[in-house]
């Protein structure tokens, strides 16, 4: 299969899988948040997924070994697993709580998490086009060059911060207090993958550890 069919049918089934995620478990079509997040997402993917199939087909390739499996160190498995499992969760937990009136969010909270989510989405693809060695898995691959500059200035790991972002946005987004504790738990996954991923960086990384000292924050500024 071309590498563009499997964007093309992995796009489609993702969304897919998010929709029945989402309003399944709902109850009902009715669902204006899940409908704007839902939005959100489809808006800023398919630019962005155009743009890497047109100028960087290289960055698209490695943006497509993914999960799990494709991990090669064995605390990355458990932490992208963890994230998958939770993030998917949130979503869940976040549709039964709307399909049960778990709880009661009002407009403009929804509205701020639906923002969160689109900046916390768009950070995390601002972050790839930046950096052309942003995979989905970890590694340091041959010839590979240190990104200090643009949001790497800031913080060491600005995709994870954008993530970050949208596991706190996307709950609220979607009505739902309920669903911030899977996103939680994420959030620590998502730690654990960080912690793992420095400790490769700094023995096979060239100059990972001058840049740590120049940009002390992993994921929040001026907090860690």
């Amino acid at each position: 299969m071309s590498t563009y069919l499997r964007v093309a049918v992995y796009t489609v089934l993702g969304f897919v899988l998010f929709g029945v995620l989402l309003f399944w478990p709902a109850g009902t079509f009715d669902y204006w948040q899940a409908w704007a997040v839902l939005a959100i997402m489809l808006l800023l993917s398919i630019p962005y997924t155009l743009y890497l199939a047109i100028r960087r087909p290289d960055v698209l390739q490695r943006r497509l070994r993914s999960g799990p499996v494709a991990e090669s160190r064995g605390t990355q498995k458990l932490a992208v697993g963890l994230l998958q499992v939770f993030f998917l969760a949130m979503m869940v937990v976040s549709a039964f709580d709307h399909r049960f009136g778990w709880s009661h969010v009002p407009f403009w909270l929804c509205v701020v998490g639906i923002a969160l989510t689109a900046l916390g989405y768009g950070l995390a693809i601002l972050v790839v086009v930046q950096n052309s060695w942003a995979a989905a898995t970890i590694a340091v691959e041959a010839g590979q060059e240190l990104v200090s500059t643009g949001l790497y200035g800031v913080v060491r790991h600005p995709m994870y911060t954008g993530a970050l972002i949208m596991l706190a946005g996307m709950p609220l987004g979607l009505g739902s207090y309920w669903g911030l504790l899977p996103g939680l738990i994420a959030a620590v996954a998502l730690i654990l993958r960080i912690l793992d991923e420095e400790k490769m960086l700094v023995q096979d990384l060239a100059g990972y550890p001058d840049y740590r000292r120049r940009v002390p924050y992993r994921l929040v500024p001026y907090l860690w």
